[in-house]
């Protein structure tokens, strides 16, 4: 396993990959929450960037318009294909992401699809199954993947619903953070559900939630109650062997400092 990190895409592509390669990642998932990225010339931009680089691109994160809430009240009627009112137009951003990525030559395409339905009986989520069935057959045609991102669901709906969609070319994306941020589930146990279907894995921690409204808090890599030598011990018997990419949402003067002292950890978990 090698350690990646999270890496957005904007007009300093070129650099940005430089810094990167400085700062000893060789891979990084390349994040996009603005379409108007999702064009030639930046295609043209990162596949230079990549050139001059070496650094791997393991899968692109596709955002989507706003309105966009991290939170227990407004984030069910904000986020991913769950909103009704947003679906058609987030479904087309995603098709759009598939077509860019493939300019990229890379495989694989996370999002988050939302606060997933537990009833699967309920309007909204026969809606989301009957749009991700029109994207992983468009991304079929790319040969690309849709990973889901862990976090707003818990592992039992989410494997239920990609066993309603029906489609090979589904898995997930685990953010062991996310599972508890969101309070849906131990990371550890939840690769007993999701394991199978495993393709990419975030390096981020965290804690459950003390607040019904607000998330937990995010935590620096090995700080938060992710238990990392236990989860890439389990990821090494499911024969997981792409890479752990480090994403740190927490803002403040230490960020650099904690993302490098994330990856030092985890570079010595991997062993």
């Amino acid at each position: 396993m090698r350690i990646g990190i999270i890496h957005y895409l904007n007009e300093d592509i070129i650099e940005g990959f430089k810094r990167l390669k400085e700062l000893g990642f060789e891979s990084c998932q390349l994040v996009c929450w603005d379409e108007k990225y999702m064009q030639e010339k930046y295609a043209d931009l990162v596949n230079k960037a990549k050139e001059q680089s070496k650094i791997d691109i393991t899968a692109f994160w596709c955002g989507w318009p706003k309105p966009v809430v991290w939170d227990f009240y407004e984030g069910p009627i904000t986020l991913g294909l769950v909103p009704a009112a947003y679906r058609s137009r987030r479904t087309e951003i995603l098709l759009k992401a598939s077509d860019f990525a493939k300019k990229i030559q890379v495989k694989d395409i996370v999002t988050h699809v939302g606060f997933l339905p537990e009833d699967p009986n309920s309007v909204d989520y026969r809606g989301v199954v009957s749009a991700l069935k029109v994207i992983a057959d468009y991304y079929e045609k790319n040969q690309q993947n849709f990973l889901f991102e862990t976090g707003q669901e818990t592992p039992t709906t989410l494997l239920r619903c990609m066993q309603d969609i029906g489609r090979k070319n589904l898995g997930v994306n685990l953010d062991p953070a996310n599972l508890l941020l969101y309070g849906k589930a131990n990371p550890i146990d939840a690769l007993d559900i999701l394991g199978e279907y495993i393709k990419g894995v975030h390096g981020k921690d965290g804690e459950y939630p003390t607040d019904g409204a607000k998330l937990g808090q995010e935590k620096p890599l090995g700080e938060g109650r992710v238990d990392f030598p236990k989860l890439i011990h389990k990821l090494k018997t499911l024969n997981y062997t792409g890479d752990i990419t480090i994403e740190n949402e927490i803002n403040d003067n230490m960020q650099l400092e904690n993302i490098l002292k994330g990856k030092k950890y985890l570079e010595l978990l991997v062993k």
